[in-house]
């Protein structure tokens, strides 16, 4: 029993908050891991198929400008840039009475903010792995046995380039409902993030205990996904448990 709300909706169920908030938020980061993920992915083996191009120092550039830059200052440009400069997108998140289309449109500046950090960060990380792999002693004897250059990277390199990476992922989704707490505050998302904001300035002590709990919850649940992922990506450490 998390107690009741005193300030953001008063007398209801903290916990119940929560879960009617929790959803909306959810749904962002996965829309943004979901996107971001495939792209970091595909930069990285670009860059490093590409390595000491103009390709890779454009990608690796551009990987350093997006992991220094936070997800809200992105979001700031974004809605100055496409919001209230353009007018093509929704300034702030739309009333659950809105049309499907511009509920719809409301996702992609969020989204974009979020997506921005992940991509730059799978790219820089892709790229470092593949490389250390391209440059090893097994992938020179796939070489010197006959396979192409394309059929050594996809059958080898890129196999044991994703035990380290795969785990990943999940880290990168905490990372991204983190850090999309002032993001939604800015945009007026209707989530916990948001939420946690709303309750420490209103002094609601009950909603706060229960937001932080379930940031607590999800991160402590993604690093056990995250400890399990390892013995299913890499079999040696299955076979060691042995």
């Amino acid at each position: 029993d998390w107690g009741t709300s005193t300030a953001i909706e008063t007398n209801r169920d903290a916990m119940s908050i929560i879960l009617s908030r929790l959803p909306m938020s959810l749904k962002i980061n996965v829309i943004a891991v979901v996107i971001a993920v495939p792209l970091g992915f595909a930069f990285g083996i670009l860059a490093a198929l590409k390595k000491n191009t103009w390709i890779d120092n454009t990608l690796s550039t551009l990987t350093m400008v997006f992991i220094s830059v936070p997800s809200f200052v992105i979001i700031s440009f974004l809605m100055i840039w496409l919001a209230y400069g353009a007018k093509v997108l929704p300034s702030q998140w739309p009333e659950s009475t809105a049309p499907a289309s511009t509920q719809a449109a409301a996702y992609v500046i969020p989204v974009m903010s979020l997506c921005f950090g992940t991509v730059a960060s799978f790219t820089r990380y892709t790229r470092a792995e593949l490389c250390d792999i391209m440059a090893s002693d097994f992938l020179l004897l796939a070489r010197t046995k006959g396979l192409t250059r394309p059929q050594t990277v996809i059958r080898h390199a890129l196999r044991n380039s994703m035990v380290p990476l795969v785990p990943m992922i999940i880290g990168e989704f905490i990372g991204i409902l983190s850090g999309s707490m002032i993001l939604e505050n800015l945009y007026g998302i209707p989530g916990i993030g948001d939420l946690f904001i709303k309750a420490i300035n209103s002094k609601d002590y009950n909603v706060v205990m229960v937001d932080m709990a379930v940031y607590t919850m999800i991160s402590l649940f993604a690093t056990l996904l995250v400890d399990l992922s390892y013995g299913i990506v890499d079999p040696r450490i299955r076979m060691g448990a042995r």
